[in-house]
């Protein structure tokens, strides 16, 4: 007589399909992450101090200073006005956070024991990046309370408002993916929170954010009127309602056209910089 034969029952790991596997992963490195996080409050604490210091001193100390046109220096106008590159610079700073926290994993050997492990390739990144997105969105509440002490408003409804935040946080999801590819690329936090940061300076600071791309030389006008960061900015002031009555809008496709352009803009960094991480995080040693 035949010995019985055993039907194997299949692990977590192996169960479901590929897609709905890569989902699970990340979901559960999302929540370590989190988790994490809550552990460290420390972390999420200086992570709001910095953009709130940025409202007050841009708004008291540059408010009647800088001239924006169809307004001159009127400090409320400049308030609002200035937000919107508030907002896009604070969930692009957190690429240098989300690439120390990588850096930081790898040097521990954290990525090592994920790798060994059954689980989607993708998930380690998808999930500390979908992580990195719920600090990214806490920042963002928090700030614009700070910003609607300080004078700010939205003035084209909640539908628009809701608009706009939900393209910086697309922006920042796509940043945190350069972050992700930059700490795969170093062997320390240090290295890299000060590579997520230098190259940050340049792209937020020829950009539309902090003053008109009018009163810049003709060359800069170019970069910052095609930056990424600046179509998000102009999209954000757009949907707010936070443009003067007669600021000229320059000619350049992406300022006619910010939420287009933004959205385009975050999609293909998503596309390129998750390929070239998880690329990366496979070969990683």
């Amino acid at each position: 007589m035949s010995a019985p034969t055993q039907t194997a029952t299949p692990t977590p790991s192996a169960s479901g399909g590929g897609i709905a596997r890569s989902v699970r992963d990340s979901l559960i490195i999302a929540k370590r992450n989190l988790l994490r996080m809550l552990r460290i409050p420390e972390v999420v604490i200086f992570a709001l101090i910095q953009p709130i210091m940025f409202v007050v001193l841009f708004s008291y100390v540059f408010g009647g200073s800088i001239s924006v046109p169809g307004a001159g220096l009127d400090a409320d106008t400049y308030r609002q006005f200035l937000m919107g590159g508030i907002f896009a610079q604070t969930v692009t700073f957190a690429t240098a956070g989300a690439g120390a926290g990588i850096a930081d994993d790898m040097h521990k050997g954290l990525i090592d024991r994920f790798r060994s492990l059954p689980m989607s390739r993708g998930a380690v990144l998808t999930g500390r990046s979908l992580a990195d997105l719920v600090q990214t969105a806490l920042t963002l509440v928090v700030l614009a309370i700070v910003a609607l002490l300080v004078g700010w408003r939205a003035h084209d409804g909640l539908l628009n408002a809701l608009a706009g935040f939900g393209l910086l946080l697309l922006l920042g999801y796509a940043f945190t993916w350069i972050g992700a590819l930059i700490g795969l690329s170093v062997r320390t936090p240090e290295a890299a929170t000060s590579g997520g940061l230098i190259w940050l300076f340049p792209l937020t600071f020829i950009s539309v954010a902090f003053v008109p791309s009018q009163n810049m030389p003709s060359f800069l006008q170019h970069i910052a009127e095609w930056n990424p960061f600046s179509a998000t900015v102009v999209a954000c002031r757009d949907l707010f309602g936070n443009l003067p009555e007669g600021y000229p809008v320059p000619d350049a496709w992406p300022m006619q056209h910010p939420a287009i352009a933004s959205m385009l803009w975050s999609i293909v960094i998503i596309a390129i910089f998750r390929t070239l991480a998880v690329r990366k995080y496979r070969n990683a040693a």
